[in-house]
Formats: structure tokens, sequence, C-alpha cells
């Protein structure tokens, strides 16, 4: 700030003798109390003293010694330093703002903006005054003025030398370089929110999330207009599993700016994520009153009313969407995915004309595979009239999954070797040590097993009980073993405190357990909106967990919905998951992975019999009142009618199965398989020895 004074800011200098050599010893010595100021204010204030007997009434050190005055809490005396210089120098930026600063620290509100606002008059570069002014006309009730000034100040802070190199290298992928700069600036003007911003991204592209958010907390709290700041929390924050922060932050800038169509989508799929879909369909539905060309909008719109049971709105929004760009893949992928929409010869047109004639890019991949896996739907309704449609049905979904498989990371040998792990561990012995340890919380209703095995009809039946409420598949069990997990990848498996999940797993006391299941209680609070004693967590991916859910939980109910292994693992082969499942793109590897969960579930049955109860699709197929009176007691609630009514249950559904959930069961899908069994024979090879038991499991497993 020092420099702020001299010559072009209206403070005037000494003059120097005919060789130049006083006025060189003078900013010599001035330059050096200018850096005493961060670190040692009083040592600053001497060396402005020491300069003032040499050189008496010299400007710039008269305003080092107000400003050591200030930030040595010598508030009046700085008063009378800075109002004198002031008085003298009518044109000095700086000194305005010194006295500004001075005042405003002595509480006499009014005269310090009246300062402040003179300084950024005379020189608008000025962030650190912005700021300061800000939040005087925050504290004065003027909210318009005081985001006024924040923005001015964010606009001045952007201009700054240090910021820009820091923004630059950041930009070329040079982050510790970055870090330098921004931090440099932080060091001068700790409080400065734009290089707080900064910091953060820069720390979170570094990947260190932890760090990043307290800075851009900070730049929030400092500068509560600063856009870019909340919105880049929001954004990171919704990539964690609590979005109740995101949210607030989120409807803030909403609040802000109602018409930011931006703000509403990002507000949108947050509401998304803890079940609002009302709530998000009106956001998505204001966006397109204002501009009603935009594909993504109308693409969102399609999901929550799809979710919420609006079939007709949900396709004439994916309709939409698909008209005004017909390359979105998405668009006519979600239009199959609702199973009961049958693509026409003009769809199946309309697709391959945006299907690209050469190599695909990494930026179309996604769209182009959703064409894929939608013209495979489209041509797999035309096969229940044309038995040879079967074959261009297969050869779309085929295409599709190998271009979804090219930009996946999945190996199958960790799946089968965590299995082993799995069982090994969790042994009747381990488990009855543990018996009475974990939260007691009988509240979950876990349904695992592999996605397109009947489990969403199963949340449906329990769902539509009086006791029981229906959520979605819940990250939160996942997000708990994730971290467990990051324990034992952080050591690199080399003679680190763990060697392997299994090994951390034993570790764990009972205070431990106990703790991380009140956490998932917790954490799973935001999305139960009835006092029904029980919920349902239908994240099928759990069966990998089960062991952890039975140390954390153990009073919870695991249900494993399992369908044939044909029928199961063809279906989810030629379903294009949004997220997740990354073992279906391959039907070898589809078929390892169900071999692998049916080897781990029946470990641990044999481990703690009757602690899982299993709900074979076909068999709620051909007896559907016995086997939900069967599931209702394996949760402890009677026997409710509705239960058997469970299509008429209007609750969202974000499933693939959604609306098939909202009709009775039908046979159809039993054996739909058939239709393509000259091609699964590599499916059937995986499957193994599993195929020929089921229902059973395979002997000695």
């Amino acid at each position: 700030m020092a420099n702020d004074v001299a010559g072009r800011h209206g403070v005037g200098t000494a003059p120097a003798d005919a060789g130049g050599s006083a006025s060189g010893t003078v900013d010599a010595a001035l330059g050096h109390a200018a850096r005493l100021m961060a670190r040692q204010p009083a040592l600053a204030l001497a060396q402005a003293r020491e300069i003032l007997r040499a050189v008496p009434g010299h400007p710039h050190a008269i305003l080092l010694e107000g400003q050591a005055l200030r930030v040595l809490g010598h508030l009046a005396e700085a008063r009378g330093v800075l109002a004198a210089l002031v008085a003298s120098q009518p044109r000095a930026a700086a000194a305005a703002a010194e006295l500004g600063l001075t005042l405003a620290a002595l509480g006499e509100d009014a005269a310090a903006m009246a300062q402040l606002r003179r300084a950024v008059a005379l020189k608008p570069d000025l962030a650190h005054v912005w700021q300061a002014l800000a939040t005087l006309l925050r504290a004065s009730g003027d909210e318009a003025g005081a985001g006024q000034a924040e923005v001015a100040g964010i606009e001045a802070a952007a201009k700054d030398p240090v910021l820009l190199r820091a923004a630059l290298a950041m930009g070329e992928g040079r982050l510790d370089e970055a870090e330098t700069h921004v931090r440099a600036r932080l060091a001068m003007i700790p409080t400065d929110p734009a290089a707080l911003r900064l910091l953060g991204e820069v720390l979170w592209r570094q990947g260190e999330i932890e760090a990043a958010l307290p800075l851009l907390r900070a730049a929030v709290a400092r500068a509560p207009a600063f856009v870019a700041a909340r919105e880049l929390l929001v954004r990171i924050l919704a990539m964690g599993p609590d979005v109740a922060e995101a949210l607030d932050h989120a409807s803030r800038l909403v609040a802000d700016d109602p018409e930011h169509g931006g703000h509403a989508m990002l507000k949108a799929s947050l509401l998304v994520r803890i079940g609002d879909q009302e709530g998000a369909r009106d956001l998505y539905r204001a966006i397109l009153a204002r501009d009603p060309g935009r594909p993504r909008v109308w693409l969102n719109l399609g999901h929550v009313e799809k979710t919420i049971g609006n079939q007709a709105a949900a396709i004439e929004a994916y309709r939409r969407a698909a008209a005004l760009d017909p390359a979105t893949g998405e668009a006519w992928w979600s239009l199959a995915n609702l199973k009961t929409v049958r693509l026409e010869q003009a769809d199946i047109a309309a697709m391959r004309a945006a299907l690209p004639h050469d190599a695909v890019g990494d930026e179309r991949a996604e769209d182009v595979a959703q064409m894929h896996f939608a013209l495979g739907k489209a041509f797999e309704d035309l096969s229940r009239d044309d038995p040879a449609a079967a074959e261009s049905a297969f050869a779309h979904y085929a295409r599709g999954n190998a271009l979804r498989r090219s930009v996946l990371d999945y190996d199958p040998a960790r799946t089968a070797a965590a299995v082993d792990r799995h069982a090994a561990l969790f042994t009747p012995k381990f488990l009855a040590e543990r018996a009475s340890w974990g939260c007691p919380a009988a509240d979950p209703i876990f349904v695992v097993g592999l996605p397109r095995s009947g489990s969403t009809l199963v949340e449906q039946i329990l769902a539509s009980h009086s006791q029981i409420e229906g959520t979605m598949e819940l990250p939160d069990m996942m997000l708990i073993a994730d971290r467990l997990q990051s324990r034992v990848d952080a050591n690199d498996g080399e003679g680190g405190e763990f060697a392997d999940m299994a090994a951390l797993l034993a570790a764990l006391g009972s205070d431990d357990c106990r703790r991380m299941g009140e956490e998932y209680i917790e954490r799973t609070r935001i999305h139960r909106k009835t006092d029904r004693p029980y919920f349902v967590d239908k994240m099928p991916n759990n069966w990998q967990h089960v062991g952890l859910i039975r140390l954390i939980l153990p009073n919870a109910t695991v249900i494993d919905a399992r369908r044939h292994p044909l029928g199961c693992c063809f279906s989810g082969w030629k379903q294009y998951f949004a997220r997740g499942q990354v073992f279906s793109y391959d039907l070898s590897e589809i078929g390892h992975y169900y071999a692998a969960y049916v080897r781990q579930m029946a470990a641990f049955d044999r481990a703690i019999p009757g602690a899982v109860h299993r709900v074979i699709y076909e068999a709620m197929v051909a007896d559907t009142p016995g086997q939900v009176r069967a599931l209702l007691g394996a949760v402890g609630v009677p026997f409710e009618e509705g239960c058997l009514a469970f299509w008429q249950n209007r609750r969202a559904v974000r499933t693939a199965s959604s609306e098939q959930v909202r009709q009775p069961i039908y046979t159809d899908a039993v054996e739909h398989w058939k239709r393509f069994e000259p091609w699964l024979d590599p499916l059937r090879a995986a499957l193994g020895p599993v195929l020929d038991s089921y229902p059973d499991v395979p002997a000695g497993w």
C-alpha cells in the first residue's frame, strides 16, 4: 500500500540533490520501512520517524507513520497524523484510504465511508479499500451498496499483477507456481477475497479439497456478493455427500439473480440430490419459460417428470430436447429407457442421421454410445414382430457397450479378491464376537444385489407400507467404505498400517463401529421426508459391504434381490447407467461380477444364517402375495394390502425401472433374454456353475 502514495497518486516526494543520492537513500529507507510493515510494524514506525527526522514533512514517510500507528492500535494518534496528511495532499488516494481504515477502526463509520469513497474515486483499483467500504455499507444496512462495492473490489483485484500471474500459471497447469504467487498476495492482504478464491481453486485442482473449502468459505464470508467464489464453493461442496451447505449457497445465488439460468440449474441439481423433485421441476420450468431453446434443460426436466411419475410430460420434454439437438444421445436413450415408449422408424432415422460417419472422439463418445443403446432398444421392440431385428438390436447394444467400456477403469480381479477377503474376514466367530457392536438403530432397510434384479420392485412394495419410507439409491454406505479404503490406499499397501480393507475392518473397535453407524443414520436424514420408523436404501452395490453393514448397524434389515443370471446380466448389459456399474458393459465381466456377488452372499449366509432375506424375482412374479408377506415379515412389520397394489404408490422413483413399478407385476421380462440367446455364450461361460444352480448356489459355495 505504501507504494500507492508516490508521485502519480498525488503524494509528493522530497526533492533530490543534483546527483540524486539523497533521493535514492530516502527511497531505499522508505522501501525498507514498507517491507517491515507486514511483519514488524513497530520497526516500520521507527524507520518512518527516522526518515522524517532526516526529511521533515516527507509525505510518503508520514503515510507509513500513520499506517504503522493504525496497525499497532494507536488509532487516535494515527488519525491525527493521517488527517493532516490528507489535508495537505487532497489528491492522495492512499492517504485517504489509510485515514478511512483508521476511522473505521475507531467506529466512526460515516466519516470512514467518506474517506474510503474518496480513495477509490481517486484510484479505483484499490481492492482492499472497496472491501472495507463494502463491510461498512453492509453494517449500515445498505446491502445493495455493499454488493456493488464488493463487485468493484473483485474487479480491481483481478487486475492485480500478482494475481494475474497466478491465474495464468493455474490456467497453464503450473499449479505450484500459481500457489506461490497467490500466497504472496495473501501475505500482503490476508483477507483479499479474490486471492482467497484463487488459492481455493488452485488447491482444489491439486486435489486438496479439504484445504480449499475454508478458503472459499472465507472469501464468501468476506464478500457475500462474490458470485464466482460462491459458485465454486457450491460446485465443490456438491461433489461430496453433504449437500445441505451447497444448497444454502445455491439458494443465495438464485435469490440474488433469479434470471441466471446457470445458478438455477445448479440449485435444481442439488434439489434432485435430496429428493425434492417438485422444487427442481419448478426451477427447470422457469428457465424454459424464459428460454425454451435449451436442450439440456428440457432433458433435466424430463428426468424429474419421469421420477415424479408424469410420464407424458417426461416424453414431451425428452422429445423437445432431441428435436432441438438430435445428436444429444441422452435424450434418445432417456426416451428408450422409459421402457414404455416404442421408438418409431422416424426416430431410428433421426438417430442414424445424427451418428458420426468417422471415428468417435472423446467429446462425442458418450452421446454416440447412448444413441446406440437407444437404437438397440428400438430394434429390440421391433423384434417382437420381426425376429430378425434382434440381431440389429444386439449389434447396437454391443457397439454402445464397447464405446462405454473403452472409457472406464474396471478390473474384475479386484472384485474377486475383495470377495475372497470378505469371506475370510466375516467368519461366524468374528461376527459373534462383535454382535453387540455398532449403532442399535433399526431404521435402515438395505436392498442389495445387482441392477435390474427386481430391487426397485422390492423397494416399491416396501415403500407402500405405512411404516416404511422409500428414499433412493443412497451413496452413504459406499462413501463410508470408500473413506476406510482411502486409509488403506494411503499406505500404498507396502508396510503401512493396514495391508488391505479386511485388516482395517478387523482393527475397528466397538466405539468406531457405533460412530460409523450413527454417521450413516445422520447422513441419510436429509433424504427422509416423513416420520415413518423405517426407510429403504436401495443402493444395489451395497452387497459388497454387507459385512460392514452388520458391524455398524447390526439391527438393520438386509434384503438381497436376486434374478435369473441370464435375465439379470443381459438386462444390465443393455442398460446405459448414468454413473457407476462399471462392470456392466462387457458380457463376460458382468457374468463374473454376478458370480462373485453370489459367492460373497453365500459365504455371508453361512457365517450368519438368516441375517439376509432373499427375494427371488421369479418367485415374486409367480406368488406375489406369499412373497410380499415373507418380505414384510423379514422387516418386522405387519402385512398390509396396500403393498400388493404397489403400482398405485405415486412416490418418486429414480431408477431405470421407474415406469415398470407403476404397473402391476407382468411376466414378459422373466425370459426376454431368450430372443438374444444365440449371442450370450460369453455370459454363460462367465457365470459357470452359478447359472446351472440358480436359484440355489453351487455346492461348496
